[in-house]
């Protein structure tokens, strides 16, 4: 159990990274992304962006959105269950808006397991609200999702939210968002 605050670095998903994020993929998804799927995403560099959340060499989390026009669609997020709670998937998510941001994104979607509700409540802090169910959306478990969705992500209003919400996450976030 990790007990002090530590410090988590953001960066861009690269292919050496899919071994470690299949690892936590395989861990916390009933029917889990492959490495191809992975791999094809991140080859879609024009309306695709995903990031790592790394403590050390560790990579612990990771997520990635994908953008059409000014809808910025959540694609996955997922944290190393060793690291819950610790504010790891709060700044991936941030990471992800900054970067719908930067690419002209005015709201985002995404959908959840209605039975999720820790990831729910997560979505809720960063202003997303439900519209609307999705039946079946989940095969493997024929589990409904959850459609939530955040409007005006390029307000005031949603740049003081974001900056609260990095305030409030204990230990220090590094983001390298720039591509290497």
């Amino acid at each position: 159990m990790i007990t002090e605050p530590v410090t988590v670095v953001i960066t861009p998903m690269r292919r050496r990274h899919v071994r470690s994020v299949l690892r936590i993929e395989e861990q916390v998804y009933p029917r889990p992304w492959t490495s191809a799927l992975f791999l094809s995403e991140l080859a879609l560099r024009t309306t695709r962006a995903y990031y790592i959340a790394r403590v050390g060499r560790d990579v612990v989390g990771y997520a990635g959105v994908m953008i059409s026009f000014e809808d910025a669609h959540v694609t996955t997020i997922a944290v190393d269950p060793v690291w819950h709670r610790h504010g790891i998937a709060t700044r991936l998510l941030v990471a992800l808006a900054r970067e719908s941001l930067v690419r002209g994104a005015q709201h985002m979607t995404l959908e959840v397991r209605v039975t999720n509700s820790g990831a729910q409540d997560l979505y809720r802090r960063f202003g997303f609200a439900p519209v609307g169910v999705r039946k079946n959306y989940y095969p493997e478990t024929n589990e409904d999702a959850l459609v939530m969705w955040v409007h005006d992500i390029d307000s005031p209003e949603y740049a003081r939210l974001l900056a609260g919400l990095e305030r409030r996450v204990p230990g220090d976030t590094v983001f390298e968002l720039k591509a290497r």
